[in-house]
């Protein structure tokens, strides 16, 4: 109520009060009187009538604004709301923002992550307050990447900085010019062409599809029900991709086979289903087994999609004859794998090599113990590579052969044809060393092919990379004569006919026409010079801009501000010195017609130029006259000297834009018109070059599955001669295979042994071994130290090696093949589980003998080794 309502109540008619019999009247009040006794003023009741079909309908109109709601609201700078609207999107991701020549984080996120990759922080003032900071120059991303995604297991999220075209700034005062959007996100299990990857191993996501959630520790009955939902022969669906290479697998197998598969694939990350993130955890080390790897959830749609939709992914579809072959577990893996990575990539385009079906049936299976305790790749004691089983016979001269022999080592092949194929080819290369040489030769000159290819299929890649392409092709069809030429010498030399039918198999998958000419056309457009020069400019200028960053993060300043900062100094310093260097061209200027055009209209304006800059000495009567450019002052004339004076510089044409008592720059119009003309003629080149390389580049696309298929090959081949050159160095011999269950070793040697004492000058003392037909269990007793586990693991090894297709350390080998090998060594406690160490041997032994069958070959070291000599005997 206010005053002038109080005051004009109290003017009304006193009311009379009684008090002893006399009637009194309340005295007249002030308005101040009015407001310290209130109480005294109270009206008469009264009572108000309204239709309730007067009342107001619907919402409660809004306030009125106050002085505050109509004040503009703080908010942060716009690169810092659009990071931080990327952080919310991303929520799992450390997400790095592309700042000018900085990748930048802020927030919570720097607090949380700056110290662990000793980045230094800093503060930016904000109307919300300071902000914490941390950046690093965008040359330094790949150290970074390393740092949060391999050492760490985390995702990166990058912000890239994207120009916002002019018609969406026109009429907006303030606008920003650029965009902040996240086009990847990074993780363990989708590189592709990041250098810090290991170039000899396969970087696999592998996703692991179950039908229900993982099982958990629950009450007795719901346990057995558990059980019974999810024994040892539950189907469990894979599906695993390496980006990097485009290789692309699936299979379904037992969950009991689940962790040795697992730990034979390696992966660099594994995706679950998201239904199962819950109570994943608990069980998650028994079901996957342990290892390198990052774990992550992924919901899909897994009805939505079938093995004929994965056409959008693959470098061709999948041959509707097979498409029925993939079990609906695989489908499932395989579709939860592929959205996985569709996420991730942000609309780029990737094509995989068509799915590949594996089976147990095809492939010796090691289990996970067998392949640690074997060191199969690498030791058991730290884990090294130096002291396995793949560093002793490993001599293959590209990354990707490496790659290939690593996967046959842990995956030895079940088949006679496919195992003596390899044996063929390694013994032919053995027995002919010319041969051998000139293939390894060729070899070395090669690239890595298959992730070549793939950065081209993601719109990546460069001149470079062309030309590695070009010279690859090039290998390939030397090798291809080469191998023709070794059949027809070699057949041309003996009476009988030798079925040469191995190399004719090499020879006949070998597609070099569409290549060979795709090989020209860019050995003929690319100038190999000119991107010889561009590197040493670029190297240069990276290594400047290093410097800078050092010195910049040295003074604690590694923010944007210093960036900023730098900048102004750069303009505040930028002399005449800092000449615009020689152009380099990467392109030929007979690649296209138009570019030769380009390149000849270039030639007469730079004879103008020529021309110009004689007439304009002759003109100003100075022979130190130059004309130059800076990125701040653009095209300009420079005198120095004591002829600035010159009076033809009061010509209305020049405008002086800077002088010393020594020197002094101007602009003239005939300089800057035909300047304007030349860097019109120099974009024209620019543009051309790049439709030139894209031109080559989608020719290279439209053979993608030719060229990958010949680079397989030649993997094959590099795995043979390492195979020839280990045998030919260590005295290996070819192993007799066949169907039987013999095991009959003569003057075996263990593999790793041998090589490192014939590196030291000892010899290996060589030992038999007969096990099979007859005597199927082998007792070893001795001293320590007498040689008994090396005994066991060497014919394990033998037995691995000679199924590979590789040569194997013995005078005599004659081996049965082997389905399952299974080897109980080096067992320590699992305190985590609760179990010692004598209950992990029980379990691995229990494990062996449901597992193991006719064809398994098992090796056990000391079992149940610490109880009494009784309870040893027993077991």
């Amino acid at each position: 109520m206010s005053l002038g309502a109080l005051f004009r109540r109290s003017t009304c008619s006193p009311r009379r009060l009684s008090i002893s019999g006399q009637p009194l009247v309340r005295p007249k009040l002030t308005p101040s009187d009015h407001l310290r006794q209130q109480s005294w003023i109270r009206g008469a009741k009264t009572k108000t009538v309204v239709k309730a079909s007067s009342l107001p309908q619907g919402a409660l109109p809004p306030l009125p604004q106050t002085e505050d709601d109509l004040a503009p609201k703080k908010q942060y700078p716009t690169v810092l709301q659009q990071h931080l609207n990327n952080v919310r999107k991303f929520k799992d991701c450390i997400v790095l923002t592309r700042v000018g020549d900085f990748y930048e984080m802020y927030f919570d996120q720097v607090d949380e992550y700056a110290h662990l990759v000793n980045l230094k922080k800093a503060k930016r003032a904000t109307a919300l307050g300071d902000v914490a900071m941390a950046g690093f120059q965008h040359a330094s991303l790949d150290r970074y990447l390393k740092m949060f995604v391999q050492d760490l297991g985390k995702q990166v999220a990058i912000s890239e900085q994207i120009r916002l075209p002019d018609s969406e700034r026109e009429g907006r005062a303030g606008a920003p010019m650029y965009d902040r959007k996240v086009t990847r996100v990074i993780t363990a299990g989708t590189l592709i062409d990041e250098n810090f990857m290991d170039p000899y191993e396969n970087n696999f996501l592998l996703a692991v599809h179950l039908d229900a959630p993982i099982p958990v520790e629950l009450p007795s009955e719901a346990q057995k029900e558990a059980d019974e939902t999810y024994g040892p022969s539950t189907t469990v669906g894979l599906s695993w991709v390496d980006l990097s290479s485009g290789d692309f697998y699936t299979q379904h197998i037992s969950l009991a086979s689940l962790p040795s598969l697992v730990a034979r694939i390696r992966p660099r990350e594994i995706v679950l289903d998201q239904a199962l993130e819950s109570n994943a955890q608990l069980q998650l080390n028994t079901l996957l087994g342990e290892g390198g790897f990052s774990v992550h959830f992924h919901r899909v749609n897994t009805q939505s999609s079938t093995v004929a939709e994965w056409s959008t992914m693959l470098e061709q579809p999948v041959p509707k004859k097979e498409v029925s072959a993939f079990s609906a577990e695989e489908v499932i893996a395989g579709n939860l794998v592929l959205d996985y990575v569709k996420e991730k990539l942000i609309g780029q385009q990737i094509k995989l090599q068509p799915p590949v079906r594996r089976s147990e049936e095809e492939f010796l299976s090691i289990d996970k113990q067998s392949l640690r305790g074997l060191e199969i790749r690498s030791t058991l004691r730290d884990g090294t590579f130096q002291g396995s089983l793949l560093h002793a016979v490993r001599q293959t001269v590209t990354k990707s052969g490496a790659r290939l022999l690593s996967q046959r080592l842990v995956s030895p092949s079940m088949s006679l044809g496919v195992i003596n194929k390899r044996l063929d080819l390694a013994q032919e290369l053995l027995h002919h060393d010319a041969l051998r040489e000139d293939i390894v030769a060729l070899l070395r000159r090669t690239a890595d092919t298959l992730r070549l290819l793939q950065r081209f299929s993601i719109g990546k890649g460069d001149a470079d990379d062309l030309l590695s392409l070009a010279r690859t092709v090039e290998v390939t069809v030397r090798l291809a004569k080469l191998l023709q030429d070794h059949i027809g010498a070699q057949q041309s030399q003996k009476d009988d006919v030798v079925d040469f039918g191995f190399l004719r198999d090499i020879i006949g998958r070998l597609d070099t026409k569409s290549p060979s000419l795709i090989s020209r056309r860019i050995t003929d457009a690319i100038d190999e010079d000119g991107l010889n020069r561009q590197h040493v400019a670029e190297l240069q200028e990276r290594s400047d801009a290093e410097e800078s960053a050092e010195e910049a993060t040295a003074a604690g300043e590694a923010t944007q501000k210093t960036a900023k900062s730098s900048r102004r100094t750069s303009k505040k310093t930028a002399t005449v010195e800092e000449i615009s260097p020689e152009e380099t061209w990467i392109m030929r200027r007979r690649a296209s017609s138009t570019l030769e055009g380009a390149h000849t209209d270039l030639d007469e304006l730079m004879r103008m130029k020529y021309d110009l800059a004689e007439t304009l000495r002759t003109e100003f009567r100075d022979e130190s006259m130059t004309m130059k450019w800076t990125a701040q002052l653009g095209h300009f004339c420079h005198i120095k000297g004591k002829r600035i004076k010159n009076p033809l510089l009061a010509r209305s044409d020049v405008r002086s834009i800077g002088s010393t008592k020594s020197t002094m720059s101007f602009y003239i119009d005939e300089w800057t018109q035909l300047a304007a003309r030349i860097d019109e003629s120099k974009l024209r080149i620019r543009t051309e070059e790049e439709r030139v390389f894209t031109r080559l580049r989608n020719q290279v696309l439209e053979n993608l599955m030719t060229l990958r298929r010949n680079a397989a090959v030649l993997d094959e081949l590099d795995v043979a001669c390492s195979s020839a050159t280990v045998a030919k160095q260590r005295g290996l011999v070819r192993p007799i295979l066949n169907e039987s269950t013999t095991h009959n070793i003569v003057g075996g040697r263990h593999p790793t042994v041998d090589a490192s004492l014939k590196d030291s000058g000892r010899l290996f003392t060589a030992n038999d071994c007969a096990v099979g037909d007859r005597e199927k269990v082998y007792l070893i007793t001795g001293p320590n130290m007498a040689g008994k586990s090396t005994y066991l693991r060497q014919n394990a090894l033998i037995t691995i090696l000679a199924q590979t297709g590789c040569f194997v350390p013995a005078d005599y080998a004659e081996i049965g093949l082997v389905d399952k090998i299974f080897s109980r060594v080096g067992s320590a406690d699992n305190l985590y589980q609760d179990q010692s160490t004598f209950m992990v041997e029980m379990l691995e032994t229990a494990e062996i003998l449901k597992q193991a069958t006719p064809r398994s070959f098992v090796i056990m070291d000391e079992v149940g080794r610490g109880t009494t000599p009784e309870d040893g005997i027993a077991v």
